[in-house]
């Protein structure tokens, strides 16, 4: 006899919600980072407190040896988990003991077998089970278009979705960006349509959102930002990075055989040449011989110019974005200089965070990434509409958060602060201490 068994005649009398246990797990996705992977479990409490609306009482738990996350919801959204950076899947947690035939209620599974029941159908334990809540798909691009860049000073891939997952919860949607069955976006919420319990096989309603990362470096916002279907922008004062980044992204759209367009050209002002462009597109919805069409997925586009990240503004001109979000300098072994457009601090991130510093025409080198962030962030909520958000990662030990804020503040922003905005600080090496913050332009 199998050991799983349908007991018509039996059912549990409580679900675990009634009782003093958490009502659901979550079970976190494994890091390769071992550093990153100590923290998951704490930044991806922090995400869910921040992100996850209706959802109390978040904690780290183990059950039979596994780490989860615990939390208790009146009624759990499986597209709101399916969104946190960290989500592998999602259990509903239910506990109680069985009853006899004579008690009302609905057929369910158990490991008990049936011929171990006493007469009265009356188990002689309470038990648990774990019941399996399906969460949708939230990609539109393959995640290996994140995962396949391996270089020095790349910032991990989770803690890049985390960030901008947290920074896009807090951007207002502006009427007509909601479109049913559209793009996968971080806040994309389910519609009431068939009455299931979990929202299993509604429609979504889903955002489609313009992401700009002035520090680009080789991309790994950007790519991140495709695969959940928003379109992506950057700015990156490194050449290199900017053509291996270039280099990358066609190879790579050309081997899964996407519908796309990608080219370089040549930026010209005055009749002198000031930099490159490029602009792409891919239309993971449309299916090709070598590619499966990802129902719903909007067609992505991506632009990113050289340049210095204060010239941001000057090189998308009146384009306003919805969303902001980089990885700042950590300045550890990566200078700036006080000679406007003349350091690679002043526009690269990913790429060169962790190679030696450079200096350009003459200019004098300055370590605080403070001097970067206290002319830039001006520039970029210029360039946020209103409703829009930043979101930001630093090293602490270069600049604190309360000066941080202040520079945003300055700027005409709203910080997020306080209680699991909090939390986030996390240690990447000895001399670095990471940690976000999100303000948003009102």
């Amino acid at each position: 006899m199998s050991s799983l068994h349908v007991m018509s005649s039996l059912h549990v009398m409580t679900r675990d919600k009634m009782c003093d246990v958490p009502a659901y797990l979550m079970l976190l996705a494994p890091s390769a980072n071992h550093v990153y992977a100590a923290e998951t479990a704490r930044l991806a409490a922090a995400e869910l407190e921040v992100t996850g609306e209706g959802i109390a009482n978040v904690r780290e738990t183990r059950l039979a040896g596994v780490d989860y996350l615990a939390f208790d919801s009146d009624h759990i959204d499986p597209a709101l988990i399916a969104s946190q950076s960290s989500a592998l899947a999602l259990f509903e947690r239910w506990a109680g003991s069985f009853v006899s035939p004579s008690e009302s209620g609905p057929a369910i599974a158990t490991d008990l077998d049936p011929e171990t029941l006493p007469a009265d159908g009356i188990a002689q334990a309470p038990r648990e089970l774990l019941m399996p809540i399906e969460l949708p798909h939230t990609e539109v691009m393959d995640d290996d278009l994140v995962t396949i860049p391996k270089y020095r000073g790349k910032t991990n891939e989770l803690f890049t979705r985390l960030l901008l997952h947290v920074t896009l919860s807090q951007v207002a949607p502006r009427p007509g960006d909601m479109a049913k069955g559209g793009a996968a976006g971080s806040d994309s919420t389910p519609t009431a349509s068939d009455g299931s319990e979990h929202g299993i096989g509604k429609p979504e309603i889903r955002h489609h959102y313009d992401v700009l990362d002035p520090l680009a470096g080789r991309g790994t916002t950007l790519l991140t930002a495709w695969t959940l279907g928003h379109n992506g922008f950057g700015v990156e004062v490194d050449t290199k990075a900017f053509e291996q980044f270039a280099g990358f992204l066609k190879t790579y759209l050309r081997r899964k055989r996407l519908k796309h367009s990608a080219e370089v050209t040549t930026v010209r002002r005055d009749g002198r040449v000031v930099g490159q462009r490029l602009d792409a597109e891919a239309r993971p919805g449309q299916g090709t011989r070598g590619h499966q069409a990802v129902p719903g997925a909007p067609e992505l586009s991506l632009t990113m110019f050289t340049g210095d990240t204060r010239d941001s503004a000057a090189l998308f001109g009146k384009r306003r974005f919805d969303a902001i979000v980089t990885d700042a300098p950590y300045g550890v072994v990566h200078g700036s200089t006080d000679s406007h457009g003349s350091s690679p601090a002043h526009g690269s991130s990913n790429a060169a965070r962790n190679s030696r510093g450079r200096t350009g025409h003459g200019g004098d080198r300055d370590r605080s990434p403070a001097t970067l962030l206290a002319e830039a962030i001006a520039v970029w909520a210029g360039q946020l509409r209103h409703g829009g958000a930043l979101g930001l990662a630093w090293n602490t030990y270069g600049l604190s958060r309360e000066d941080l804020a202040s520079l945003c503040e300055d700027a005409g922003l709203e910080v997020r602060d306080g209680g699991a905005w909090l939390q986030f600080a996390h240690r990447v090496d000895s001399s670095i201490k990471r940690d976000l913050l999100v303000a948003v332009k009102p």
